[in-house]
């Protein structure tokens, strides 16, 4: 596991423990992760009704996930969408850490308007699986890492389709990596296990949000020249049109995104899913084809994204070159 945590073990002295008035000897067990004790509560708690899923499926997905997700979400202050009543009652958006959260939870705390926010960060499996025991079912994680917040080290496009149909997503994907590439950047794409799809670039945070989410509009506007019958910059619905919408405004201070391989509140128990991009050929391909039931087979395979973060990108060069580029095509145009 991520970081000096050892294998779960179940605590048999918590197990044999008296249950409390109600609660049965299956509604509470620990799990240790070496100096890490972590209480599970009502783990029979249907939190997917449709498919039966309970929370102790989500805890041990987000315990079996965690090599692999917590690269993607180390250092990053985290936003949980929590469900404790399952994802058909309402849930809730926490962000400040609460009381009762345990002292070794990395804190993250940011400056706000009147005050300041202390937000958890996930750095190991044991923050996982507590957090999952709190019903989060889905962690949304800043775009930035500490202690350089102001530096986000990923640009993420949001490609979001006008309707069910996945396949104008796969086509706007790939006509953004194609301009992506001539600007000299590498782009990875992502289910977010909703309805669109993440394409993200990895950046060696050099610039501040302002400088790197002006560069993402600068080219979804390019892109949206370009293909204007298929792809909007155009945030209100009723002036899309039934055109793709890149939307680029979470590229900023304190704004979230899906974390890779986050389930999301949905029926089926969807997963936001890293892909290769040779994937987005599949024309059967959509936003939930991976889910709890088959994400962990997909994974024995490797995570396509393993390596993105060896590799971060300057955005000087390809500033310059898409000025050129925006230019040339504002005179085609006119």
């Amino acid at each position: 596991m991520s970081g000096a945590n050892a294998s779960p073990t179940r605590s048999a002295s918590a197990t044999a423990r008296s249950p409390k008035r109600g609660r049965s000897h299956q509604e509470m067990s620990e799990r240790r992760f070496g100096s890490h004790a972590v209480k599970l509560t009502r783990p029979d708690k249907v939190l997917f009704p449709d498919d039966g899923i309970r929370k102790q499926e989500v805890i041990d997905y987000y315990e079996r996930i965690a090599d692999v997700m917590i690269p993607h979400i180390k250092d990053r202050p985290l936003m949980l969408q929590r469900f404790p009543n399952g994802i058909y009652e309402k849930g809730f958006f926490q962000k400040n850490v609460a009381f009762y959260f345990p002292n070794w939870i990395k804190r993250a705390s940011v400056k706000k308007a009147g005050g300041k926010v202390t937000h958890a960060v996930c750095n190991d499996v044991s923050t996982l699986v507590y957090l999952a025991n709190l019903a989060c079912i889905t962690p949304h994680m800043w775009l930035s890492r500490v202690p350089q917040l102001n530096h986000p080290d990923v640009l993420i496009f949001d490609l979001d389709p006008p309707g069910d149909d996945f396949g104008p997503v796969r086509q706007t994907a790939f006509a953004l990596r194609e301009l992506l590439e001539s600007l000299g950047l590498k782009a990875f794409p992502m289910t977010t296990g909703s309805r669109g799809l993440h394409v993200s670039l990895p950046l060696n945070r050099e610039m501040e949000f302002d400088r790197v989410r002006a560069f993402a509009r600068n080219v979804a506007e390019l892109l949206s020249r370009q293909h204007p019958d298929q792809i909007t910059v155009a945030a209100r619905k009723d002036q899309r049109h039934g055109r793709v919408y890149i939307d680029v405004m979470r590229n900023a201070y304190a704004q979230t995104a899906v974390a890779p391989y986050a389930l999301r509140a949905k029926p089926g128990a969807p997963v936001a899913t890293p892909l290769n991009w040779d994937e987005l050929s599949d024309r059967r391909l959509s936003s939930q084809r991976y889910n709890l039931k088959n994400i962990l087979r997909r994974i024995e395979e490797g995570d396509p994204w393993k390596s993105i973060w060896r590799h971060p990108q300057s955005l000087d060069r390809a500033a310059q070159k898409l000025d050129v580029r925006m230019s040339e095509e504002a005179r085609r145009v006119a």
